[in-house]
């Protein structure tokens, strides 16, 4: 392992950074949310590490391959100028049992340990309870934003979410005027 002094960013991927289309599995469907961009281009110019953490369960459900979802991220990676680290995601079904699906911390975990991340200094956005649900669970700061099924879970997440957000530029501009603070 890494030795863990390197900040990071982890972002859900459907609804929080792209657009949600239920079991995505094609890069033709990927679309940005206005403000994605300059959100990503913001945290890495602040030393962030970028890392999208991301429950694929239509693997699992046989609906589409692991090579989609390479398809999907090689997708975002052309839109967002590569400005992502790094893509984890978990192919197993909701009871499946691993650790790495959300809200479990195992493709945080992993992710640590590739890049030496220290979680005290580091965040998770996402736009489910379960997203907000996993940085708790690892010591992560947590911000849910509205968009995606946000606000469906506002109101849950507000008793566990650092902070909730419009969408994933105002949780960038939160995560910077927050940056020196510790969890």
């Amino acid at each position: 392992m890494k030795d863990a002094s390197r900040k990071a960013v982890f972002l859900d991927r459907d609804g929080t950074i792209i657009e949600e289309v239920n079991f995505l599995s094609e890069p033709d469907q990927v679309k940005l949310f206005t403000g994605t961009f300059d959100a990503l281009r913001k945290l890495r110019e602040e030393g962030f590490l970028v890392i999208v953490v991301t429950n694929q369960s239509g693997v699992g459900r046989g609906l589409f391959s692991e090579e989609n979802v390479h398809a999907v991220h090689a997708r975002i990676q052309e839109l967002t100028g590569d400005a992502i680290d790094a893509f984890y995601f978990c192919p197993h079904l909701p009871d499946g049992g691993c650790e790495c699906r959300k809200p479990g911390d195992g493709m945080m975990r992993q992710a640590a340990m590739d890049f030496g991340i220290d979680f005290a200094c580091s965040w998770i956005v996402g736009d489910k309870l379960l997203d907000v649900r996993a940085g708790n669970f690892a010591g992560i700061r947590s911000i849910l934003v509205k968009t995606g099924y946000g606000r469906a879970h506002e109101i849950e997440a507000g008793e566990s979410a650092v902070f909730i957000a419009d969408e994933i530029l105002s949780a960038t501009e939160f995560i910077l005027a927050n940056k020196d603070q510790a969890a």
